[in-house]
């Protein structure tokens, strides 16, 4: 144990109060530690890297999905047609919101917010996901700007975080010189609204038109969508959505959002894109069918990054077979399987895998439709897998390999007067946002999480940390 003179580091009372004052989630704590995250030089170089691949996966999974709704080639010097691509991709979608997707006027349009989930593991970063509708920009923003003032090298150091997310969306309209920007969170992200909020007051103290509303406070007037700021009507040129696709049916007003964004009246980010929120695109990385277009769609260097880093993944497709085929698939006693409910007789070592549904879901974000086979009893094993075929039809899950997090240790606050180092796993969420064809890093959100939690996500157990640049 040790106390707060001998860290040099926020104290307990000081990071308690800071966070009473400033409350950035409904309902949420978390453990408290002096010091933010250490990344190394190395790391940091892998990450930005990363970054950049992330975007460039975004390009050619458009270049993909697009060809395959078309029936178009997907190689230069061979034939591929892969129509089960864009069947995969807009599985369970209604209607309108495929054709959204695919028509013109979102043609090239990718997230502005690129964060993908890394792992540390003893091999390096495990990519687990790449989120374009991420939780923790005000959070991240807030940590950068609190930790600055007693640790150096903060990523992101005091306003990045705010400065890059402001430029990403203000880069939707070039030719305007003050954008009307308006960040509309759902009922079902409420969560996630102070956050978002404080961001819009941060900004709206630089000079920004920054706004945050529920979505039943943009209205139509006349040609354009409006919000109304202190009783005046606004015309709104950039809408940040905060909402999921799933949650379209809940939101009165986005008839008015689709109709204005197909007249291209109003710039809206992230596009409304459903095949580019799919987890299942990490599967279709590692489909064997595709190998050859990855490797022609993505620059070598990002191509040899995400290959390094996306586990093995798999897309959990209900689907008969000929006598003679077996599935491409983890193995099941040296054996391949012919059926997903092959995996039920997998040993506790075999079933280092983790079942999550891919997207379009109420249980697709946080942790909440997740099962680690190593972590689970052979039934709620089975029932996971289960569910993936029973609902593979309109909702398809992924099969990961599990990449177990390094054990590490991190300072942590036992009380108001001492420290100890906790002992856990840690996740990190670079926050990169699109500049012309660059992902530029602003900030990394840390969640440490205690050793014994196999799956990492903000808990009251975990500490939530910026990250600083160590030698």
């Amino acid at each position: 144990m040790t106390t707060p003179s001998e860290q040099n580091g926020h104290s307990y009372e000081h990071l308690k109060e800071t966070f009473e004052q400033t409350p950035l989630f409904e309902d949420k704590t978390w453990k408290l530690s002096p010091h933010a995250w250490p990344i190394t030089q190395n790391q940091l170089r892998e990450i930005e890297t990363l970054g950049q691949a992330c975007l460039d996966f975004h390009k050619a999974l458009e270049t993909l999905y697009l060809r395959s709704t078309e029936g178009k080639n997907l190689l230069r010097n061979k034939s591929l047609i892969a129509p089960w691509v864009a069947d995969y991709l807009d599985r369970g979608k209604p209607h309108h919101l495929v054709k959204h997707g695919r028509c013109k006027v979102t043609r090239g349009q990718l997230p502005s917010v690129i964060r993908p989930d890394l792992l540390v593991t003893e091999d390096g970063f495990a990519l687990t996901e790449i989120d374009s509708v991420p939780g923790g920009i005000g959070l991240t923003a807030f940590l950068n700007r609190l930790y600055a003032d007693v640790s150096d090298n903060i990523i992101g150091d005091k306003d990045a975080m705010l400065s890059g997310f402001y430029k990403a969306l203000a880069a939707k309209t070039p030719d305007k010189h003050a954008p009307m920007i308006v960040i509309v969170v759902s009922d079902e992200a409420a969560t996630y609204r102070p956050e978002m909020a404080w961001v819009c007051e941060e900004l709206q103290k630089l000079g920004k038109r920054v706004y945050c509303f529920h979505p039943d406070e943009v209205y139509p007037l006349g040609e354009f969508l409006h919000v109304s700021i202190d009783g005046n009507p606004e015309t709104v040129d950039v809408i940040y959505r905060f909402y999921e696709l799933f949650d379209l049916p809940n939101l009165k007003t986005l008839p008015y959002f689709f109709e204005a964004l197909e007249q291209e009246l109003v710039e809206l980010t992230p596009p409304m894109r459903a095949f580019q929120e799919e987890k299942l695109s990490l599967g279709l990385f590692h489909h064997g069918m595709l190998a050859q277009f990855w490797r022609e769609h993505l620059p070598k260097r990002s191509f040899r990054a995400l290959s390094k880093a996306i586990p093995k993944s798999w897309v959990m497709d209900h689907t008969l077979l000929p006598p003679t085929a077996v599935l491409d698939g983890p193995l099941v006693g040296g054996n391949p399987i012919r059926e997903w409910t092959d995996l039920n007789e997998a040993s506790q070592k075999e079933r280092n895998l983790i079942i999550k549904i891919s997207g379009f879901h109420e249980t697709a974000w946080g942790a909440r439709s997740v099962t680690l086979g190593s972590d689970s009893s052979r039934d709620d094993w089975s029932e996971g897998i289960q569910q993936a075929v029973e609902m593979s039809d309109a909702h398809l899950h992924v099969l990961q390999e599990y990449q177990k997090p390094q054990r590490l240790s991190h300072p942590v606050y036992a009380d108001p007067e001492t420290t100890f180092p906790m002992q856990g796993r840690i996740r990190l969420c670079p926050y990169f946002f699109v500049d012309g064809d660059k992902a530029v890093l602003s900030g990394i959100l840390a969640t440490f999480c205690p050793a014994d939690k196999k799956i990492i996500h903000g808990m009251r157990d975990a500490a939530m940390l910026p990250c600083q640049l160590v030698d």
